[in-house]
């Protein structure tokens, strides 16, 4: 299994476009949460006090999590769609005829890649994004605060896990446009149709959607109307796991 996962890793780090898309991650998480942190707080220095809602600093400059959720898991999808565009799957499952383990150092290899890259952008953008907030006068915070660190940290667990749903999807769909088709569904698509809901149907999807539910882990701020962190956190955990699973068991089904 080591074997096969440093395999995996050199598949991953050997392609350009692992690099151009950990990139645009970094820019659009790091960039676009330090834009809105920055407009937010000056917006909220020059409100009457009356009129200023609930701020959550912490929750602002990690605000392009929303995008570069799309990023990163375009880049799992690439990992397993990849290989199928290119005809790469064959040699691979010759070398490795147990899917199960390719399959599985495949998740080992990304997910850690994911996961330290999350860490990274998710720390910067925090970092950042709180130094323009005070320098705009506004109310920010720091990693020593009551659940800033884990909201820090769980940007980063986020967008590992956005990495590995794409990764799923890319095992369960084969093509790139499918399952590019099916992130960005999940991902954005929903929410933003369910805007033209009912409120009370609105608030559901809002709630339990998993993406929607997964993001509680970044913010600070309770919000009575959703989730707990950690229990919004765990809907995103089982729904990507539910889908590991699938592309585990179509990958097993499938001639090639």
């Amino acid at each position: 299994m080591n074997g096969l996962i440093r395999s995996e890793w050199t598949k991953l780090r050997s392609l350009r476009s692992t690099w151009l898309t950990l990139v645009g991650t970094a820019v659009l998480c790091v960039g676009l949460g330090t834009l809105i942190a920055r407009g937010q707080a000056s917006a909220h220095v020059r409100a009457a006090p009356a009129d200023r809602p609930a701020f959550d600093p912490t929750a602002l400059s990690l605000s392009g999590i929303f995008l570069a959720q799309l990023t990163i898991g375009v880049l799992g999808v690439l990992v397993m769609t990849s290989e199928y565009s290119t005809g790469m799957i064959q040699s691979s499952l010759t070398v490795v005829p147990r899917r199960g383990r390719l399959y599985v150092a495949k998740i080992c290899s990304f997910g850690a890649f994911a996961l330290l890259s999350g860490q990274v952008i998710g720390f910067a953008s925090f970092l950042l994004g709180q130094a323009l907030i005070a320098g705009a006068g506004a109310p920010h915070t720091t990693l020593a605060d009551p659940g800033v660190f884990r909201a820090v940290v769980g940007s980063g667990l986020y967008l590992a896990l956005l990495g590995l749903l794409g990764l799923a999807l890319g095992a369960m769909v084969r093509a790139t446009a499918g399952a590019l088709a099916l992130l960005v569904t999940i991902t954005l698509l929903v929410r933003l149709v369910s805007a033209t809901l009912p409120a009370t149907w609105q608030q559901r999807v809002n709630q339990y959607w998993p993406t929607s539910a997964g993001t509680r882990i970044t913010t600070v701020v309770p919000d009575s109307h959703s989730l707990a962190p950690w229990a919004g956190f765990g809907v995103l955990c089982a729904f990507t796991a539910a889908c590991l699973l699938g592309g585990f068991a179509l990958l097993r089904a499938r001639d090639v």
